[in-house]
């Protein structure tokens, strides 16, 4: 009997069939367990791609502008479908709509959103309602749609049933939870190949007007009667506080160099380098105005002091008809400006406007003498019959000139428009009469304590734009004025004509 006990004891055969039923149901729970959490992961992965999607779409249209909102809510709504699996209710497709455009929060279909002018500078502070109203665009739709830079979208909790019974484990446990997502996304917009220049916006609106009739920047682009306007620019200096109609300097790209002349350099290049962000720009401190008159010239065929600017990418425009001619010097030379007359009879460079209304004294009423410019310069030459009833902007008439061959037709003092051949050839791959810049809202700036005269920087670009340069800067002191027409603006209210410029994307912050 003691030996069956014993060889019992010591039998093993069907252990492994009792561990089994013993572990089996810890096999099955953690099998369940592992197919929960991939069934999970897979529904928030679908979720989130869904709120990265929807967000991206709005973003890529908070350019700032009137309708960005509803451009927003477009987007959403119909470039964007995303399906979504293990969800209690299926297989199902995230979808938006268009409430109108007009709410900085709403929703429709599984999202809801908000509209941001910031977000938290550390990744880890969500936005929730306790703080939200820190960061949501203003609620009036004007300013907020000017303001918005990011969106905020959440999708609606879905529904998950998990396959492992919790409620077994943990009595009055649910066997299901919710799963949700929320996506950040903002616009950024920048420029390349621009020069280091800003100039404070003529048109900036301070309470509600400006001492420029009241238009705003994008008003002022969109009508050719305004846009005509010549405006006299002045630089930034001498601990003077920036307002409009002033304009200064960026600082230029790190590989460039300091001084003057190298900051000189990056303007009067036709191949400028340097790459600006809409959100963040700094200006340069430093007295910069003898090298930099230069630069300014050196577009209308004039030489710099010093035989600087000698190489092609420093090339006038194709012209530069400005209203004189030379007096003294070689014929052999590029002309520096003491070798020029802006006296001598029959010639006239594009006039000044008749009277200056505007900002103190530094901008024109638009009405400028186009008859007596073109008699002077082209006698009975044909231009558009449309001119005689609505006076053209200076630039307009420039750019005729160059398409239809006008350019080498001599004024009845003997001036013509194309370069002298002893300085570099002329640049024809852009156009060297337009100055481009950031355009800066400097009277808000300064009030925020931003000293433009000096080392500022993180400030914010109302606008990047383009402006024709009418005449040569005459003087090399500080206070030198530049005579300027607008052109055109990024934005949309602008013409298109910066869009090479841009370099706008939307990108996911969180």
């Amino acid at each position: 009997m003691l030996r069956i006990v014993r060889a019992f004891w010591h039998d093993q055969r069907g252990i492994a069939l009792i561990l089994v039923s013993v572990t089996l149901p810890a096999i099955i729970g953690f099998s369940l367990l592992a197919i929960d959490m991939s069934r999970v992961n897979n529904l928030h992965n679908d979720l989130q791609k869904g709120a990265d999607a929807f967000a991206l779409a709005a973003a890529a249209e908070l350019d700032g502008s009137s309708g960005s909102w509803a451009r927003a809510e477009r987007a959403m709504a119909t470039l964007v479908d995303n399906e979504s699996n293990f969800s209690t209710a299926g297989r199902f497709t995230l979808a938006s709509g268009q409430p109108g455009g007009t709410q900085r929060c709403n929703s429709a279909g599984n999202i809801s959103w908000c509209f941001l002018k910031a977000i938290p500078a550390n990744d880890g502070t969500k936005i929730t309602t306790t703080n939200q109203a820190n960061y949501l665009a203003d609620a009036n739709l004007a300013v907020g749609q000017a303001e918005t830079r990011f969106i905020q979208v959440t999708v609606a909790p879905q529904g998950f049933a998990a396959i492992f019974p919790a409620s077994f484990v943990t009595s009055g446990a649910s066997d299901g939870f919710n799963v949700g997502a929320v996506a950040v996304a903002g616009f950024t917009s920048g420029v390349c190949d621009f020069t280091p220049v800003f100039m404070c916006n003529p048109y900036e609106m301070v309470n509600g007007t400006n001492n420029a009739g009241g238009y705003t920047l994008e008003q002022a682009v969109s009508n050719p009667a305004v846009r005509r306007r010549l405006i006299e620019l002045r630089k930034v200096g001498n601990g003077a506080a920036a307002g409009p109609g002033n304009f200064g300097f960026l600082e230029p790209p790190p590989d460039v160099g300091n001084g003057a002349q190298a900051l000189a350099q990056t303007i009067a290049t036709s191949t400028p380098i340097g790459c600006y962000n809409s959100a963040n720009v700094t200006t340069k401190t430093g007295q910069n105005a003898g090298p930099v008159q230069d630069a300014f010239n050196v577009r209308f065929g004039i030489g710099a002091n010093g035989n600087h600017f000698d190489s092609p990418e420093y090339g006038p425009a194709a012209n530069v008809r400005k209203g004189a001619i030379r007096t003294t010097g070689s014929a052999n030379q590029c002309p520096s400006m003491n070798h020029l007359s802006f006296t001598e009879a029959g010639t006239m460079g594009l006039p000044r406007d008749a009277t200056t209304p505007y900002l103190g004294g530094r901008m024109g009423d638009g009405n400028w003498n186009f008859s007596g410019y073109w008699s002077t310069n082209f006698g009975s030459a044909a231009y558009p019959t449309a001119w005689d009833t609505t006076k053209p902007t200076r630039y307009e008439v420039y750019r005729y000139e160059i398409s239809n061959g006008l350019v080498g037709t001599a004024s009845t003092g003997g001036e013509i428009g194309t370069p002298s051949a002893a300085c570099q050839p002329p640049v024809t791959t852009v156009d060297r009469r337009l100055l481009y810049g950031a355009i800066l809202n400097c009277t808000a700036l300064e009030a925020a304590g931003n000293g433009l005269s000096g080392h500022s920087t993180n400030l914010p670009v109302e606008a990047f734009g383009s402006f024709f340069l009418t005449e040569p800067v005459r003087s090399a002191s500080e206070d030198a004025s530049v005579m300027v027409e607008l052109v055109d603006v990024t934005g949309g209210a602008g013409q298109g004509t910066l869009d090479n410029f841009l370099r706008d994307e939307a990108q996911l912050y969180r």
